[in-house]
């Protein structure tokens, strides 16, 4: 053991409360409570931004590829079989899927709203897998019998549509007449709904069957990109390599990373951000620790005057009162850390009771883009807090214990 029996036992009485010293007690509580909620509260953070990130791009590649292919000097692909099958030869690379993409405007009976309309074949759906997932029977039918569109759920709501509803789609793409241009205005049979849990793609993406989407988007044998599915997210740099010698320099190829960059770099910010702004609340409460502390020493210069005339070293007093300091550190900072994982745990299910108490909407889809609360502990940064906090209450507690040890025996008891 780093402390004997003797300072392990003098550490102990100096923690319990008594009624002479009844405010430092308090004051130690305090700072003990202090320092479990900056622990608890830094824990519960970090997870739900670290479960934000993974959910986030879950979805993203739930229903984008890793890698997408754009013509450097077009809009449109005209050879894009030919550089499907080189794609498909590619190592890692589980899926290839051309598709189309355009702007539309969404009218029902009752309203109008601007859409992301996707040209796809049904076999390429799986690849899809969250959007996939999400399907029913139904919606897999209808799709595959190139009769009818799937939207997402939100959008469904929005338009006030249900399947079997129609729905008309106006293209800003026009089509010469002699009247001059006119935008295209197709109708469509409703087959269906998705739901990946994502805001943005649930309130705005409606898929088209591939040929439907071409006599839509006024296009012929062509597609506007090809999307690159991974068996490993971590190996897209490799895979963006060995594609820039395989398809030539007429092609860009822009990674998931990219694409989502902004959404990236705010969660990376953000996170350590917030870190650095919680840790302030741990080190207020060790602040707190050593005005306690010294408050501790200044009612026990008599006690450590005793100690010292009965042979106790100025090292031994350094020692009761760091472990005396520690102990509060210490025990704050582990229940901290149980409270901080079984929160993180279930903080979708505080987020419901919440909710439903307080009658008011706590993580709006709108705003956070995605439906649930998610959290992901990584108990590497767990650990890391937990060292962070045990580190600055040893540091808190080094200068009241170094205050105790200057104490001399004569100067104490002179007025005793």
């Amino acid at each position: 053991m780093i402390f004997n029996e003797t300072e392990r036992t003098i550490a102990l009485r100096y923690v319990k409360s008594r009624r002479a010293e009844g405010f430092i007690s308090i004051s130690a509580w305090f700072s003990l409570v202090g320092i479990m909620l900056g622990v608890a509260t830094l824990i519960v953070v970090m997870s739900v931004m670290n479960g934000f990130r993974t959910e986030l791009v879950d979805r993203i590649l739930g229903i984008n590829g890793h890698l997408i292919v754009y013509n450097n000097k077009d809009l449109e692909i005209s050879n894009f079989n030919e550089v499907v099958k080189k794609i498909l030869d590619t190592e890692n690379v589980v899926a290839v899927t051309p598709h189309l993409e355009g702007q539309a405007l969404a009218k029902t009976k009752s309203t109008v709203s601007g859409v992301i309309v996707r040209g796809t074949n049904w076999s390429d759906l799986p690849a899809k897998k969250l959007l996939w997932q999400s399907l029913d029977q139904t919606s897999i039918s209808n799709f595959k019998d190139k009769k009818s569109i799937i939207l997402g759920y939100r959008l469904a709501q929005r338009l006030n549509v249900n399947i079997g509803d129609y729905i008309s789609l106006i293209s800003p793409n026009g089509m010469e007449t002699v009247l001059g241009i006119l935008p295209v205005k197709k109708n469509f049979i409703i087959g269906g709904f998705f739901d990946i849990g994502m805001y943005e793609y649930d309130n705005n993406f409606i898929f088209i069957p591939w040929e439907k989407a071409e006599d839509f988007l006024s296009t012929k044998d062509v597609a506007h990109g090809i999307e690159i599915f991974l068996s490993d997210q971590k190996s897209t740099s490799q895979v963006h390599d060995d594609l820039i010698t395989k398809i030539g320099d007429n092609f860009t190829i822009v990674d998931w990373k990219k694409r989502n960059s902004s959404f990236m770099n705010a969660l990376a910010v953000e996170k350590n951000v917030m870190f650095l702004i919680l840790t302030l609340i741990i080190v207020v409460a060790a602040f707190n620790i050593i005005s306690s502390m010294i408050m501790l020493v200044q009612s026990k210069k008599s006690d450590i005057a005793l100690m010292r005339t009965m042979g106790a070293s100025k090292y031994l007093i350094i020692r009761v009162f760091l472990l005396t300091g520690s102990i509060i550190g210490i025990l704050g900072t582990f229940i901290g850390s149980a409270i901080g994982v079984i929160v993180s745990i279930y903080i979708e299910e505080i987020r419901i009771f919440v909710s439903t108490l307080f009658g008011q909407e706590l993580f709006s889809a709108k705003i956070y883009f995605l439906s649930n609360l998610p959290s992901k502990i990584n108990f590497n940064e767990v650990f890391m807090v937990i060292f962070i906090s045990i580190i600055l209450t040893l540091i808190a507690s080094i200068f009241p214990a170094w205050k105790a040890s200057k104490i001399t025996p004569a100067e104490a008891l002179r007025y005793e």
